[in-house]
């Protein structure tokens, strides 16, 4: 059973940017799933961004084309480069490798 760590959460001002890196206890393989998700305060968690095995990465329309997931399968992580960061972002990040690997998440807040 694979365990995840994400990592990476700050305050940020917004326009700026923040990588965050989930950090898996096991291998990483290409045919798993990998995902980021997030939840803001009172609302339900949101996907943000995916990679199914053989696929390319998808984006929530929201942050499609400020956001984007990367990954290091040596290293065991994925990452989610988030740029142009705005006060809608805010939340609790969580990534989830295969079908049931979540971690604790880690905070994002943008805010002046």
């Amino acid at each position: 059973q694979v365990q995840v760590v994400e990592s990476g959460g700050a305050l940020v001002q917004p326009g700026g940017s923040l990588r965050l890196s989930c950090t898996a206890s096991g291998s990483i393989e290409d045919r798993y799933f990998k995902g980021w998700y997030r939840q803001a305060p009172g609302k339900q968690r949101e996907w943000v961004a995916s990679v199914a095995p053989g696929a390319r990465a998808n984006y929530a329309s929201s942050v499609k084309g400020r956001f984007a997931m990367s990954g290091d399968n040596a290293k065991k992580q994925i990452y989610l480069q988030m740029n142009s960061l705005k006060p809608e972002d805010t939340a609790v990040y969580y990534c989830k490798i295969g079908p049931s690997a979540w971690g604790q998440g880690t905070q994002v807040t943008v805010s002046s």
